[in-house]
This record gives structure tokens, sequence and C-alpha cells, in this order.
């Protein structure tokens, strides 16, 4: 007669381990798919951003100057600007516009901040934001750029 005394309970454990390792396993890609689905969310929110802010300059011709000249953490609200108003002027609208657009990158994006430049007629508006949460914004992290023309 042969004794096989806890052999079963060994097979449970063996089991009990593979299963373990196997919702360890369905843990890190659950954790995984989380963190990219959230950074191609913020990919989307900086690629509207940066569109809105091109269509704001498209409607604005005459306040040119003002979105190159002026960075958008230095714009400020300009009051006359909020209603219809005849006191608006060209360059303050265009100070609104980068002062709304600054707010909206630095609300909806982590670390958000985002530029305005032309070179030769082209304009660029870059987004840079901090993608992997590590508290800074630094070259590991993505940014978004887009060129036009007027």
């Amino acid at each position: 007669m042969i004794k096989s005394h806890g052999f079963t309970l060994i097979e449970v454990l063996i089991a009990i381990l593979v299963l373990a390792l196997g919702l360890l396993g369905m843990a890190g890609l659950q954790a995984t798919s989380l963190r990219n689905n959230v950074s191609a969310y913020n990919r989307s929110q900086a690629t509207e951003l940066a569109y809105d802010l091109a269509d704001r300059v498209r409607t604005n011709i005459a306040g040119l100057n003002t979105y190159t000249s002026v960075l958008p953490t230095s714009a400020t609200a300009q009051s006359d600007c909020l209603a219809v108003s005849t006191t608006c002027t060209a360059a303050d609208m265009a100070q609104n516009d980068l002062y709304e657009w600054n707010g909206n990158v630095t609300t909806t994006l982590p670390g958000g901040a985002g530029t305005i430049s032309v070179n030769s007629g082209v304009y660029t508006i870059a987004i840079n934001w901090d993608d992997n949460r590590d508290g800074s914004v630094n070259s590991s992290d993505p940014n978004f750029q887009t060129t036009f023309r007027l």
C-alpha cells in the first residue's frame, strides 16, 4: 500500500499560486491599459486646445502681433471683451483669448503649458504636459505641436 498523505494539499497550493500569478498579471495589464487611455485622452485634449487657439488667431487677424508678443502665462483677462462691446480692441481680444486659452490648458492637462510663436509667417502652437505624473514636465513627457499659415 502506497501512502500519499498531503498530495492533494500540494496540488491545491500550486493551483492557488498559479491563480494568484494570473490575477497579478491581469491587474498589471489593467493598470497599463488605464495609463495608456489617460495618455491618449491628454493627447486628444492637447490637439483640441491647439486647434482652438489656431481658430482664435484666424478669427482675430487684426490682433496678430499680440498673440505672439504676449506670453499666454502673462496674458490678463480683458473685462471689456467678455460681452459684446465697442471698447474691446483687437489687441484686447487677443490678450483675452490668450488668457482664456492658458486657463484651459492649465486646468485640462496636468502641468499643462502652451506657447505660440511665428517664424517667417508660419505660426507654431506647442503644448507640453506632465504625462507620466512625476511632478515635472521634461523631455520624457510628450508634447503636441501644430503649425499653420494665415
